[in-house]
């Protein structure tokens, strides 16, 4: 009965967020609350909630001001001079720009927001594209494919998501993935660097003009500059040394940055409200996922389903699940958004394989290769994919023809790396 009324609720869960007649918030919340009513666990609806959020806080903290902190140093224009050195020195080179636009971009993601980084990094770098006369779509594909990587970091959407859903601590969840993570990356910038090579050869004959260098919105002094990098390597240095929780982290530096950048009250106030929404939203879905998952835990149905999972999958299939998940999840991006996979499957899934005896941190990790990392830039079910193909000026399906296959090579890459590394295993 228990794990009849836990398919039930995920089923229900996943119809309402992509037939989208429920928000990501109300089916959360909502459909589990109807069916512990329905199964005579209502009067506990308070407490398995409570624990759920609970479990969620720290988490739901460290994004809030991950998302000001990166937000901060963004706005006062930290990493203006690395984007305006790098576009200056690749100058008509593809191979040295697309390598470039990898850097810019790997940079400009530590928010971990696609849509900020995409904002940033596409406008300054399409004139010079435009100039050289080269395929917007390898704009594009490599911004997609250094921001999905770096979707990885452990106060990204997809890491959060995963470690609230497994109710584990976030650096626990991610230091294994950080050779990974690094590898991936290194791939990346060899696919820049082959599809450089590419372009050199179709490149025009006759020189171009020399490429346009971005424009900062604002100037810091070098000694504010400086401080701000250093802040930013103390920060992100303590969280990865496990010197501090990245909470803590996160709301210490977001203090030093506002009292280095802005001392002005009133500018504070109006920075933090800038970025007050994103984090506002993030945060209700991350305290509605946490309702869920309480609910589906201390009610026993995550672990009536795992048990009825585990009998109706073949054991060979369940023995191998973290590579078979690994092998799809770049792909199931196009299918699932982040909510619903890391909210109403990966649990059930970490459930299944703690039946057979394998670590649920697996699956997860298996998950992180490609579900809403390397797939979210090709996804329609997010919104900053709309917004890349906008700024590049391209349409979706010629994106995600484009650059599919680059993501995807990725994906199975970084699953190579995990395999040898023994972060998933055969």
């Amino acid at each position: 009965m228990l794990g009849i009324a836990g398919f039930i609720t995920i089923v229900g869960v996943l119809t309402g967020i992509m037939s989208k007649r429920l928000s990501p918030i109300m089916a959360l919340i909502l459909i589990p609350v109807v069916v512990a009513i329905v199964i005579g666990q209502g009067a506990s609806l308070p407490d398995y909630m409570v624990n759920g959020i609970v479990t969620i806080a720290p988490v739901a903290v460290m994004f809030m001001f991950a998302i000001l902190f990166f937000g901060l140093m963004n706005d006062v224009g930290v990493f203006n001079p690395v984007i305006n050195a790098t576009i200056r020195i690749c100058g008509n080179d593809p191979r040295k720009l697309f390598m470039g636009v990898v850097l810019i971009t790997s940079l400009v993601h530590l928010d971990g927001s696609g849509a900020s980084t995409f904002l940033i990094v596409v406008p300054a770098v399409l004139p010079v594209f435009d100039k050289l006369k080269l395929d917007r779509r390898v704009l594009a594909c490599l911004v997609a494919m250094a921001a999905g990587v770096n979707n990885m970091l452990p106060w990204g959407g997809p890491t959060i998501r995963a470690a609230a859903a497994l109710d584990m601590p976030v650096m626990t969840l991610y230091q294994p993935l950080m050779i990974v993570h690094i590898s991936g990356l290194v791939f990346v910038f060899a696919v820049a660097y082959w599809l450089g090579v590419r372009a050199k050869r179709s490149l025009a004959t006759n020189e171009p003009d020399a490429a346009t260098s971005y424009q900062p919105e604002a100037a810091l002094s070098p000694l504010k500059w400086m401080a701000n990098i250093v802040l930013i390597l103390l920060v992100i240095a303590s969280i990865i040394a496990s010197l501090l929780p990245p909470a803590i982290a996160f709301i210490g530096g977001t203090l030093l940055a506002l009292l280095i950048n802005y001392a002005d009250a009133e500018r504070q106030k109006e920075r933090i409200d800038a970025h007050a929404k994103p984090a506002f939203m993030m945060i209700t879905i991350l305290f509605a996922a946490g309702c869920f998952t309480g609910i589906l835990r201390h009610s026993g149905m995550l672990d009536a389903m795992a048990l009825q999972g585990g009998e109706l999958l073949p054991q060979a299939m369940v023995s191998h699940l973290s590579v078979i998940i690994a092998v799809v999840a770049m792909p199931l991006s196009l299918l699932f958004d982040p909510d619903s996979f890391y909210f109403g499957i990966l649990p059930v899934l970490a459930g299944i394989a703690n039946e057979a005896g394998a670590a649920s941190e697996s699956l997860a990790h298996a998950a992180l290769l490609g579900q809403m990392t390397t797939g979210f830039p090709i996804s329609p079910l997010t919104p900053a994919t709309f917004m890349l193909i906008g700024l590049a000026r391209i349409g979706l399906a010629d994106h995600q023809r484009f650059t599919f296959p680059f993501l995807y090579l990725t994906s199975l890459f970084m699953t190579i790396v995990a395999l040898l590394t023994g972060v998933i295993s055969l």
